[in-house]
């Protein structure tokens, strides 16, 4: 029988009591109840959900959507809103609640580029007391914390993290931790220790260890790695290998049967083309080669290519090394392949002639996309060129399926898998001084350049590497003409280590901050770096012509003192082989960089290019630079597809970086009471 306790509407239908209650209960504007909240599961919903959640929710759990509402923002990018919802949570947490709070915070921090203050929160974490997504987040933190730099702490983080992952991001971390182990150099390897029980880091660094002493053969690579995977079936790596070593047992060898040279043979730049190409051939037509090196026979040459040879009895004539200083620099011969962290280098071993068909195409002559496709019908397989930045701008917006050796680099430059860029550049050595410096200790540069973009540009790019080798501030400081410096030194004025900021964001630096809506700008680095010789700055870097050079070091011994301790360093724009021994004695304690065959790698040859060029040493860079072309156009592909594929050249030790940008490790050398002697 039914129940009599019903209420009938005005159309006639009947709802059970029950029902009606719960409708007015519904229209009285009572909340409903929020369903709880798992602080440390996922949060995968967007930021406004978890703020309505945290708006209806009772202060039992209103905690729990808030720090959910603070990851969403996190992730959302909308970091001053999450700022300020972190500053509004209560005091009174519950023991999980506050470890989430701690790792919210360190996830803020790096959001917002301050890792010092993000590393120091997830030091105090217990990560036991975590659970596995948490645990997942708080090795990414440790890893982003990072910043890019390879450390024992942080590829055992990859480590613990990577059975925490879905396969998609287990790949992405299989790559981080092949990407950070092959930033070790040897001296990092040497160093480490660890625990007995790590088998997978332990598997790990025998991969590594196999591949570098594998890599230039990447058959020998092939089987070392079945033999690895045998012994280390536990490994993820095992089951997946990391993409870039995988890309190594793949490799195949770009042809260079024959190769289409792209050079300006008209107007003011053929002079320079010469020299490339004069280089180019040579390395081609094996006469540059590992030891004892024949006369070349350049292509194209100069009208002086039959000069006699100089007949200067001055040991520094021709060369960097004096014969009567320290040992030369040692010949890249092929017993010493290794770089300067210990790692193997392929050595350049040219063929002792090519049958390699070369055609030259004259880039003042035709557009670039008409001679690329001339290139192509005419059957090249690798182009070399164009030398001209303007051209060379346009390869990144046509298209063509041929490989190319570019020989320059676009400001902007773009991932093209089948492009690489080589060029003498400037900045290419400021990058490579910035890692010299570093490592003999100094902490303070100040950057000597000229006025103008030039200077700017080294500046930027010194600026950039310091801070990425963990460096803070680095100060720049103007010069003028030779005129102005004369009237300097004149008026006994030096020249005082001070200097303004050079601008370059750095992750490492602190940051602006954002609490309760208001943003506070962080102060800048060392904000009182603009410091004198008695205080900060222990290094100069010095962008200058030999004529400026020899002004600015008495200005910087006059305002400072000859014993100052301040260490001196110039870029290869300093130095012209053949300076008398007045100049070698003035210079005493100065440290430069310059290409191997300037530095004495290969003197016979160098006699007889600076014979060729009338020691005239940017033409010789260049002949040098068309040698290494040739060489890094027959190893296109091992530059292309092998992380860390690195060959001794004539102009550097050459390696190739993700976009395939050719880098250069310069020799350094000194002048020491008269003579130039290689720094060791």
């Amino acid at each position: 029988m039914l129940s009599s306790l019903i209420v009938r509407t005005k159309s006639g239908r009947i709802i059970p009591v029950v029902l009606a209650a719960m409708l007015m209960a519904a229209c009285s504007g009572q909340a409903p109840q929020t369903p709880a909240a798992n602080i440390q599961a996922e949060a995968s919903a967007s930021s406004e959900y978890y703020l309505q959640q945290m708006q209806q929710s009772s202060d039992d759990n209103k905690a729990d959507w808030q720090l959910l509402a603070i990851r969403s923002l996190i992730r959302e990018g909308k970091l001053p809103q999450a700022a300020e919802l972190l500053g509004k949570l209560p005091q009174e947490l519950t023991d999980v609640q506050r470890q989430e709070q701690q790792l919210v915070s360190a996830e803020l921090s790096i959001a917002q580029k301050n890792m010092p203050n993000a590393s120091a929160i997830l030091a105090k974490l217990n990560v036991d007391s975590l659970s596995n997504s948490q645990k997942a987040r708080y090795y990414q933190a440790v890893i982003d914390a990072s910043q890019g730099k390879a450390s024992l702490p942080v590829i055992r983080a990859y480590i613990a993290q990577e059975p925490l992952l879905n396969d998609k991001l287990r790949l992405q971390n299989i790559n981080g931790t092949w990407a950070a182990l092959t930033q070790l150099t040897q001296a990092d390897l040497n160093s480490l220790v660890i625990n007995a029980d790590e088998n997978i880091l332990q598997g790990w660094l025998d991969l590594l260890r196999l591949y570098q002493d594998n890599k230039q053969d990447p058959s020998l690579l092939k089987a070392a790695i079945k033999d690895w995977q045998t012994r280390y079936p536990n490994n993820p790596a095992s089951k997946v290998l990391p993409t870039a070593l995988d890309n190594v047992l793949n490799f195949k060898q770009a042809s260079t049967s024959s190769v289409a040279l792209l050079l300006p043979l008209n107007g003011q730049a053929q002079v320079f083309a010469n020299a490339i190409q004069a280089g180019f051939n040579a390395a081609k037509n094996g006469v540059i080669t590992q030891s004892a090196p024949s006369q070349p026979q350049p292509a194209a040459a100069p009208d002086d290519a039959n000069a006699a040879q100089p007949t200067s009895t001055d040991p520094n004539a021709n060369g960097a090394v004096s014969t009567s200083g320290a040992a030369p620099v040692a010949e890249a011969t092929p017993a010493a392949q290794t770089d300067a962290d210990g790692m193997p280098v392929a050595p350049i071993v040219p063929p002792s002639a090519s049958n390699a068909q070369i055609k030259v195409y004259d880039t003042s002559s035709q557009p670039l996309p008409a001679l690329l496709a001339q290139a192509k019908q005419d059957g090249a397989t690798l182009v070399v060129g164009p030398l001209l930045k303007e051209n060379v701008d346009q390869l990144s917006a046509g298209s063509t399926p041929l490989n190319v050796l570019a020989l320059n680099q676009p400001e902007q430059v773009q991932n093209n898998p089948n492009i690489c860029y080589f060029a003498l550049s400037p900045e290419n050595e400021a990058r490579d001084a910035a890692k010299h410096i570093w490592e003999q200790g100094k902490r303070t540069p100040l950057i000597l350049t000229p006025r103008g973009s030039l200077g700017d540009r080294v500046a930027k790019a010194f600026a950039q590497e310091w801070q990425q080798l963990g460096g803070s501030t680095v100060l720049q400081q103007g010069f003028g003409s030779t005129g102005e410096l004369r009237q300097s030194i004149n008026g006994g004025t030096g020249i005082r280590m001070t200097g303004q900021p050079v601008m370059v964001a750095s992750a490492s630096q602190p940051q602006s901050v954002t609490i309760a809506g208001l943003t506070i700008p962080a102060p800048p680095a060392d904000a009182g770096a603009v410091s004198t010789s008695s205080g900060k700055v222990d290094a100069v870097y010095i962008i200058a012509t030999p004529a400026e050079l020899t002004l600015i070091k008495p200005m910087i011994d006059l305002a400072n003192g000859s014993h100052s301790g301040l260490g001196l360093y110039a870029s290869s724009r300093s130095y012209q082989a053949g300076s008398g021994p007045d100049f070698r004695l003035e210079m005493d304690g100065l440290q430069f960089s310059d290409i191997p065959l300037l530095a004495g790698s290969n003197p016979a040859l160098l006699q007889q290019a600076a014979s060729q060029f009338k020691n005239d040493y940017s033409l010789v860079r260049l002949y040098a630079m068309g040698a290494d072309a040739w060489v890094l156009a027959n190893h296109f592909s091992q530059m292309r597809q092998i992380g860390g594929f690195q060959l001794n050249g004539s102009t550097g030790v050459l390696s190739a970086d993700s976009n395939c940008v050719i880098n250069r490790k310069l020799p350094w050398l000194q002048y020491r009471a008269g003579s130039i002697v290689p720094m060791q």
